[in-house]
């Protein structure tokens, strides 16, 4: 398809300029009580996480930064050194290689929007070792 863009590390960005979470696919590791989405741009990915009352966000580190904001329901979260609970409209950094995670409070999902970048193939594998959804099999937005 000549109007596709494949960036640097050979992630395609998207064509869309404005979207709905409602109109993307998903993916869904359900021993982890986790669902995600994902829409690549050039030098970015946005990702939706949806994790289930009672899971946990595990510690882990990349070697991307990461910004995420909790839109809602309530973290136990960890950063590097720094623990605190969280709660809607809060966000972290998490800059290359440092630890983080965290533990979903409440009987509330944790819903939670990361930026990370560069857009490279890492976690596109992540992504990959999940079970596919479609649109309509992710959970709804919460409006």
């Amino acid at each position: 398809m000549s109007d596709t863009l494949r960036n640097e590390h050979g992630v395609i960005a998207t064509s869309r300029r404005i979207f709905s979470w409602d109109e993307l696919d998903g993916v869904r590791w359900d021993d982890e009580g986790l669902e995600a989405q994902i829409i690549s741009g050039e030098h970015m990915h946005l990702i939706r996480a949806v994790y289930e009352p009672g899971s946990t966000y595990e510690m882990h580190s990349h070697p991307h930064e990461q910004f995420s904001l909790l839109l809602s329901g309530r973290l136990l979260l960890t950063v590097g050194d720094e623990t605190r609970e969280i709660g809607p409209g809060d966000g972290w950094y998490a800059p290359c290689d440092v630890a983080h995670g965290g533990e979903v409070l409440g009987g509330e999902p944790a819903v939670f929007i990361d930026v990370y970048s560069p857009a490279t193939t890492w976690i596109l594998g992540e992504l990959a070792t999940a079970r596919p959804v479609s649109a309509a099999g992710c959970a709804p937005n919460e409006s």
